[in-house]
């Protein structure tokens, strides 16, 4: 149906009169949208099964990516490319009068994530299929993904996310694999031949249902699966329960990311939710491994999962139920096994993110499970014990229940074999600091991938007048072979090349400067530097830093008549969770300077501030083309990676950035003079944190620029309420700075100078956004993905 132009128009009309029983004038977009999608469905369903078939066939090892989050957006656009029909459906469109990109407008991003873990998980599942490796991802298939954000008078207001509004083209509901889940209940043990069993009883049951999605690699026959779980009522409720708060707990386990855990309430729905996920996944690929294996002794031959994050950690102790349990295993093969199919990825060093569940919460909602943990824990401890006899301190400190809390990390060390970082730099704090003792204990099961992005998607999609140039210049197999980028450094010194380049930037400005004006109303100079940070907003990631200096810019602009800058553009785009009081603040501080900086004549002709509501896939598409700065300024050791900064690397940005996660390889890669690095090094900040020493206090008082914007967040500068901005004032000094924000404050408008200092030398400029390019093959997907692939899952591509 896609053969041709005149083929994909007479299916296209065909389809499209069949399913919604309307002529092609009478239809809408969504009409049209819904058509298309369903043809491309029907174009890869059998390569889906085939796929799936050759898996079975040859007994692939496979490997099945447990995630929490995965921030997909828009596939329909990712999907025309990666199948190589994306030309004859925009001209058998055209010449009917329609526009595919109006088309694509009426996808809704499937926004299930919350930033960069959801998006990694994205990422990897696109590389994986591209490169024919057999990997799936499992995940939560949620009514409504994180929040729409609207902004109101500057603060942040948070709306239900409705992507399931209109149904979802791209899933096939499976209701025959269904699967039950159990909660709360009881535990009966009992003696059968020779061996004690248990079975959990009086168990509240749900029904765990699979949406499947088809992955589709680019160019290639592989055609792998996301399966999303959707939560629903069993068939038989639970006797002595309301049917309705039956129902609608039931449904609330996949009706929200990330419900709000400030209460007893919201835990218990988390827990839920993170076993939901990982029962109900390996109950189904237990079942089909079964069907070609019967035995479960050497599962670890065929299967590998890995958590992505601390979030399906409850995987090992479900996995040892099934096999003590379901299989009669006894526990140390049952350990064995699950050991060596089980490996984990940790995303932070920051503590609140490692997860710990209270004990009197996770015991009755698990009871089975906790039984396992507890034992996981015992063994544990014992072997702590064998190799540290007497260092009471030490097992406290590793013990995977400890004060009453499960810790979730500790839990996910002890049962996998393999533990990674994401950046050489968090990989190493890992081994060195945050999880030293863990490291000195099974040094083996550690090492670092670095985290990667999807060039598909973030280039060749993203930005097609770039990857057209790049592909005239060194031809298309970088598209396949992302490291082939390094071919650009031949082009360094050319001037046609710097000046194409410079032309398509100049493009993706004025592009994103007509999407600002219809979003906001506000004028922006396409050519003045467009300064971007977009990421989620969070004390660490120091948006706040970002401010304060736009503030000084003010300051200084106002004041002295012979100050100048060149005209920038700072673009923001964040959203904060809805709990998450001080970030809340943060935006509405960013809005309130908007507002002061762009109503006031004199400033705004050098200086805008720009907030884009809604921050999403779809968005960061438009805007990581047309930056001109990567801002990546995190609080140094707190960035596990970031992918933003790899994002705005291959779209020729200049990286403005602390020496943080994957900050740090950009900078190995392209050499200083072609980054923008300030600020605290990691060992700076991590011996602040254990020897103290740092007073913000001596900062505020001898640095005037810092003082009087401190004092402008509590003063009539802006006119809010009284105290809007006390809390952030008060982080920085009745709170001593936690991030560091005023002791880098200093070393962060110097490289903003610097900043200035080079753009204004265009040609100089644009040889460095070209030598970023070069090097930013390196940070695709498909490099980590090989990684992980040889040396973790040993998972080999199937025969294409």
């Amino acid at each position: 149906m896609f053969s041709s132009k005149e083929s994909f128009q007479k299916n296209f009309l065909k389809r499209l009169e069949m399913t919604y029983g309307k002529t092609f004038r009478e239809s809408t977009s969504r009409d049209q949208y819904n058509t298309l999608g369903i043809m491309v469905r029907e174009y890869i369903s059998s390569n889906w099964i085939q796929t799936n078939e050759r898996n079975r066939a040859e007994n692939n090892k496979q490997v099945y990516y447990l995630s929490i989050e995965f921030l997909l957006g828009k596939l329909m656009g990712q999907n025309l490319l990666n199948l190589g029909i994306r030309d004859v459906v925009q001209e058998g469109l055209e010449e009917l009068g329609i526009h595919l990109e109006k088309i694509e407008e009426s996808e809704s991003d499937a926004g299930l994530g919350n930033g960069g873990l959801g998006r990694l998980a994205a990422c990897f599942l696109d590389s994986l299929a591209s490169l024919n490796l057999p990997g799936h991802g499992c995940g939560i298939r949620y009514k409504h993904g994180l929040f729409d954000q609207k902004i109101a008078d500057g603060y942040q207001v948070e709306y239900p996310e409705q992507w399931l509004r209109h149904g979802n083209v791209w899933e096939v509901r499976k209701p025959d694999q269904c699967v039950d889940i159990s909660f709360w209940g009881e535990v009966e043990s009992r003696e059968a031949d020779g061996r004690l069993e248990f079975s959990h009883t009086a168990a509240e049951t749900i029904v765990a249902v699979p949406y499947d999605m088809p992955m589709i690699g680019y160019q290639t026959n592989t055609v792998n699966t996301l399966r999303l779980w959707s939560a629903e009522p069993a068939h038989h409720p639970p006797l002595n329960r309301d049917l309705l708060s039956y129902k609608r707990e039931t449904e609330a386990v996949s009706e929200f990311l990330y419900p709000d855990d400030t209460h007893d309430e919201g835990k218990i729905l988390r827990l839920k939710q993170q076993y939901f996920l990982v029962s109900a996944s390996l109950q189904s690929i237990i079942r089909s491994y079964r069907n070609k294996n019967g035995t479960m002794h050497r599962f670890h031959d065929r299967v590998a999962l890995h958590i992505n994050d601390t979030h399906p950690v409850l995987a090992i102790p479900e996995l040892m139920r099934i096999l003590l349990d379901e299989e009669k295993m006894e526990w140390d093969e049952a350990w064995e096994i699950t050991v060596k199919t089980i490996s984990y990825t940790n995303h932070t060093t920051l503590s609140e993110a490692l997860e710990k569940w209270p004990v009197y919460l996770f015991k009755p909602l698990l009871p089975r499970i906790y039984m396992i943990v507890e034992e996981i824990n015992e063994r544990y401890c014992q072997a702590l014990w064998e190799r540290y006899p007497g260092d009471w301190n030490r097992i406290e400190q590793m013990a995977i229940l400890a004060h009453g809390v499960v810790k979730m990390a500790h839990l996910a060390i002890a049962g996998s074999h393999s533990v990674n970082g994401v950046a050489k730099i968090h990989s190493e704090i890992l081994k060195n600091r945050e999880m030293k003792l863990f490291y000195g204990f099974e040094p083996e099961k550690f090492n670092n991938k670095t985290n990667g992005i999807a060039h598909r998607r973030w280039l060749l999609k993203a930005n097609p007048e770039l990857s057209d140039t790049i592909t005239e210049a060194i031809g298309g197999d970088w598209v396949r072979e992302p490291e082939a980028l390094i071919q650009m450094k031949r082009f360094i010194y050319d001037a046609g090349m710097k000046e194409k380049t410079a032309q398509i930037k100049q493009l993706r400005k004025e592009m994103l400067a007509q999407k600002i004006y219809s979003q906001t109303a506000i004028k922006v100079d396409p050519e003045s530097i467009f300064d971007v940070q977009v990421k989620r907003l969070h004390a660490y990631k120091r948006q706040l830093l970002n401010v304060l200096h736009i503030m000084y810019l003010y300051n200084r602009i106002r004041e002295d008549s012979n100050f100048s800058v060149y005209p920038r553009t700072f673009i923001f785009g964040a959203k904060a969770s809805p709990g998450y009081y001080y970030a809340k603040k943060v935006i509405k501080l960013i809005n309130s300077l908007a507002d002061k900086v762009n109503s006031d004549p004199k400033v705004s002709k050098m200086v805008k501030v720009i907030f884009m509501e809604n921050y999403r896939v779809s968005l960061a598409e438009s805007i990581f083309p047309a930056a001109d700065i990567s801002e990546q300024i995190s609080t140094a050791s707190k960035e596990a990676s970031g992918t933003g900064n790899m994002k705005f690397m291959m779209n020729g940005a200049l990286t403005l950035g602390t020496l943080d996660g994957a900050n740090v390889e950009i900078l190995e890669a392209v050499g200083p003079a072609n980054i923008f690095t300030f600020g605290l090094t990691a060992d700076q900040v991590l011996n602040y944190y254990e020897n103290g020493g740092y007073r913000s206090t001596e900062y505020y008082h001898h640095d005037a620029r810092i003082r009087q914007a401190a004092d402008q967040l509590v003063n009539s500068f802006f006119h809010e309420t009284e105290g809007e901005f006390e809390a952030i004032y008060d982080s920085l000094l009745a709170h001593n700075d936690q991030y560091f924000v005023l002791k880098d404050f200093s070393s962060y408008a110097e490289a903003q100078e610097r900043v200035e200092q080079t753009f204004i030398n265009r040609s100089e400029w644009q040889e460095k956004s070209l030598i970023n390019i070069a090097h930013s093959g390196s940070f695709s997907s498909d490099r980590t993905i090989k990684e992980y692939s040889d040396e973790i899952w040993k998972i080999k591509p199937m025969i294409r």
